[in-house]
């Protein structure tokens, strides 16, 4: 079964960055789209990022401009740099396949703060 680990995140000030990583196990992962995902306190989570099997990206508007989404096949890892980041990207972030095709794994918490 697939297990997914997310890491990278932190307290960022207002117009800081960061880099996430969604390291997954399985050899299926590079024929999937895969997408990041944020859950804010007493929200529900939400799709902020795509990228298909073939490397075409996608984004939330929310974060249109901000956040890059990219991917190593060879690692099975994802990425998603987030700059200028924003107190309202505080979240906990996940990543998984589009459509869900994997427990969730933990996430990683993101605050941005000054």
């Amino acid at each position: 079964q697939v297990q997914l680990v997310e890491s990278g995140g932190g307290l960022v000030q207002p117009g800081g960055s960061l880099r996430l990583s969604c390291a997954a196990s399985g050899s299926i992962f590079s024929i999937r789209n895969e997408g990041w995902y944020r859950q804010a306190p007493g929200k529900q989570r939400e799709l902020v990022a795509v990228i298909t099997s073939g490397g075409r990206t996608n984004y939330a508007d929310s974060v249109k401009g901000r956040f890059t989404i990219s991917r190593d096949n060879a690692k099975n890892t994802v990425y998603l740099q987030m700059n200028s980041l924003k107190p309202e990207d505080t979240a906990v972030y996940y990543c998984n396949a589009i459509p869900v095709a994997a427990p969730w794994g933990q996430g990683t918490q993101v605050t941005v703060s000054s």
